[in-house]
Order: structure tokens, then sequence, then C-alpha cells
């Protein structure tokens, strides 16, 4: 029989349905203003998605919903709390962007920010299969429409290539899910239950390990872990960088949200079954992520095949499979946020109209604006994990909470692919501070561009000097996952 009581709270939601309203006021925003005064509804986006992430801090989203389907938790209130921050980071430095390049559509973009933002915060806390799904295609969707959004741009702008990464992504998109939907259907078929909680004492049948192996497939195709990580670098090259900001962190964080739901809660007492095939991905990701970043010359493509490479770090904390590597996940994902969303709002403010982002672009960077210059080598030590910003931490208590867990080969083997990876991000930093141009042309930034990039260098150095605050809520939301 199935529980009614909690059918009808909403508390959990409470951060859910602010965003829903959010939304609401930000369509008939955009109805109501003129043509020529749409520029308000990216602010409007940022300050009320930052209001809600004020609001999380004061109220209760803790209990169940939907029968049980949804659990709102300290764990599924860090997530939440890190896609409201992004959101938020992204609308601000993002307003220039979508003023200047779709004057006329700017409120159509920011209610799909919103939409996927939805979709992201569901996931964390189902405990349902169905409400799996319906999370994965509210956060896919807006996210395909996001990447296309410059297609009716010239055929020589920085938009020409948006079709085709919007259709990559789309494809890959349609396929994750329905590989991760068969997955499902398998489960349920093996356990005869949609509950997270009932998977753990099904039968073990070959049809429940088929099924678990196509949901690893389907959200390893989600995060880009390889070999699934060929769509990766095309999206970021074609979709609008401050969309490809947004694209390369949080989707990433909902994505290993349901690894750790899947793997820990569901499955954590057969972490024998399914430990060397996720011990394979993270090897091949980390490999494959890092080798391939070298020989690349743009600096989106550059920084998509790291992000591929920062995911194998982050599954290292996943199949560690403790309290403790939940909490070093979440630190991760938090560091890794305001570290690559800074990264690529910095590359927004250079490339500007380009059509690409060669290294070339960032020649004498630090004659043009010194201040970006500088933003972009912190950014760059961080993600390299060069002490003592946030990057260094998150790769360091990684390193650390696999030790502990027995993995030491794995330890040796990602530092030494880090320091491969210092090759690359030094790369881009020489083509900064080591190139000089004779005629510097100051890079003309917007006001709420460049706020985003100071606020998330503020979150990249402050979290490296004082890591505390960010690894006491993780170890918190960490005791709190599956309770």
């Amino acid at each position: 029989m199935t529980d009614t009581s909690t059918l009808t709270n909403f508390a959990p939601l409470v951060l859910d349905l602010m965003v829903v309203f959010t939304a609401l006021l930000v369509l008939a925003t955009d109805i109501l203003l003129p043509a020529g005064r749409k520029k308000g509804l990216g602010q409007l986006t940022a300050v009320a998605l930052a209001g809600i992430l004020g609001l999380s801090f004061v109220v209760d989203t803790s209990g169940l919903a939907f029968s049980g389907a949804y659990e709102g938790s300290a764990w599924t209130l860090f997530f939440k709390r890190l896609f409201l921050g992004v959101g938020a980071l992204v609308a601000l430095g993002g307003t220039e962007h979508v003023d200047q390049r779709y004057p006329g559509r700017q409120g159509e973009l920011w209610l799909l920010l919103l939409s996927t933002l939805l979709g992201m915060m569901l996931l964390p806390g189902a405990r349902n299969l169905i409400l799996f799904v319906v999370a994965f295609e509210l956060m896919g969707l807006p996210l395909v429409l996001m990447a296309a959004w410059p297609k009716t741009e010239d055929a020589d702008g920085p938009g020409r290539k948006a079709p085709e990464a919007a259709l990559k992504l789309y494809v890959v998109s349609a396929a994750s899910t329905a590989i991760t939907g068969m997955g499902m259907a398998l489960l349920f078929g093996a356990s005869g239950s949609l509950a997270l909680a009932d998977l753990a004492g099904a039968p073990q049948t070959p049809l429940l390990w088929l099924g678990l192996f196509t949901v690893i497939a389907g959200l390893s195709f989600k995060v880009g872990a390889v070999p699934f990580h060929q769509w990766v670098p095309d999206t970021y090259e074609g979709a609008p960088t401050p969309v490809v900001g947004f694209l390369s962190v949080a989707p990433k964080a909902a994505g290993l949200a349901a690894f750790a739901l899947i793997l820990l809660e569901a499955f954590g007492s057969a972490q024998a079954r399914w430990l060397p095939v996720m011990l394979f991905l993270t090897v091949i990701t980390l490999v494959v992520g890092n080798a391939l970043a070298v020989p690349q010359n743009d600096a989106k493509r550059l920084l998509a095949y790291s992000g591929i490479a920062q995911i194998g770090y982050m599954l290292i904390a996943v199949v560690i499979g403790t309290e403790a590597g939940q909490a070093v996940l979440l630190f991760y994902l938090a560091g890794y946020a305001v570290t690559n969303l800074g990264a690529f709002l910095v590359i927004e403010a250079v490339t500007g109209d380009a059509p690409d982002a060669d290294l070339g672009r960032f020649a004498g960077l630090y004659q043009r604006a010194p201040g970006l210059a500088f933003a972009l080598l912190i950014f760059l030590l961080s993600l390299a994990g060069i002490p003592f910003v946030v990057g260094f931490w998150a790769k360091l208590y990684v390193f650390m909470a696999a030790y502990e867990a027995g993995l030491g080969w794995l330890v040796g083997l990602g530092a030494a692919l880090s320091i491969l990876a210092l090759f690359y991000y030094l790369r881009l930093a020489k083509a900064v501070y080591l190139r000089s141009v004779d005629d510097p042309q100051p890079v003309a930034a917007g006001g709420g561009l460049k706020l985003a990039i100071w606020l998330c260098l503020a979150g990249t150095i402050g979290f490296g000097a004082w890591p505390a605050p960010v690894v006491d809520a993780a170890r918190a939301a960490a005791a709190a996952f599956g309770g």
C-alpha cells in the first residue's frame, strides 16, 4: 500500500516552488516590457535566484513529499544551493551577452534557465525512478534550446556552430535518457518497485545487474565520462559561452548526485559488483580527458577536455562509497563550480563577438585587462590544484579519502595526471602573460559580467584560504545522505 501521508507536504519543495514563481514572474515581465527594456530580465533572474539562495538558509526543507518519492535533507539542500548560486552567477554574467546578441529573445532564455534549474533541484531529492526520469527531462530539454540560442546570428559570427552544438547535445540527451530509462525499467522489472530503498533488498538477479549497468552507461553520457564524452568539446565550442559555463558545472553536479543515489543508496551493499566498472570509467576518464586537453588550441575546447578530466577526479569520490567520499564530492563540486564558471566568464569577456576562442586571442591580456588576466590565472591554478586556492584542497581531500579507502594506486595515477594538467593550463597562462601585443586594445566587459567574475574569484580564493565553512557544510550534508 502506498503511503499518502506526505502526498501534499510541499515543505521540502519550497525552494523549487520559488523557482517556479520566478519563472512565471519573468514570463509575465517579458510580456509586459517593451522590446527595448528587457535587459532587466537577466538582472531580475539573478536577483531572484540570489534571494532564494539566501532564503535557503532560513527555511526548513527537510522531510518527505509525494508519498516518499522525494526527500528533503541537508544533502539535497547542499545541491540546491549550488544550483541556485551557479544560476544567479550565470544570469548576472550573461545579461550583457544576451542583451547585445538577442535583444528580442531575452525572456525565453532566462525562462529556459529557470526550467533547467528546476529539474536539477528535483533530482538530488528523487527517491523514485519515475521522478528521476522527469527531473532529467526537465533539466535536459531546456539546455538543448539554450545551446541553440545563437542559431540566427551571422554565418561568420560566434554562433555559427550553435546548431551543430545543440544537435549533438540533443542527440546525446535523448540517447542518454533513453538508455537510463531502459535501465530503470529493468530495475523495476527485477525488483517490482520504483523506490530506491527497495532496490537494496531486491533479489540479485542478472536482470537487476543489467539494469544497473545500463543506468551507469546513461548517467556516464550525462556527465561526459569517457567513453561517452564525444559530445562535450563540440557542444562547448559552439554554444554561447555563458551557457557553456552553466553547462560545464550544474548538469554535471546533478548527474553526479544521481550516480551517488543509484550506486550508494540503492546498491551500496553490492559495491563489489559495480566497483570494477566504475574504477574502469574513472581511470579512462582521467587519462583520456587529460591527454586530449594537451594539444587543444581553443580555450573552450581545452576547458571541455579539462572538465572531462575533472569528472574523473569527482568519480573517485563517488566510488570510495563512504560518508567521507560524499563529503569530498560535495566540497569538490562547490570549488569546481566557482572556478570553472569563472574561467568561462573570463573567456566570454575576452572573446566577445569573436568566432572562436583561440589561445592567440588571449595574447597580452595582462596588458589589455590586468584584472581579468589575474582572475584567469587564479582559475587555471585552481583547476590544476596548485596551493592554496580551492582546487588544491579539493584534489587533496579526494586523494586523502581514496588513500584511506585502499586506492593508493588511483591516488598515484591522479597525482601524475595532475602534473600533466599543469602543461595545458599553463599554455593558456603563457598566452596571457608571456605573449605581448604591439597595440593592446582594452577588453570591453559589462559591469554584470565583471561582478560575476569577481564573485567567482572571491570564492576561489576565499574557499582556498578558509575552506572550513564549506568543509563543515559538506560533512553535514554527507552525514544526512541516505538518512
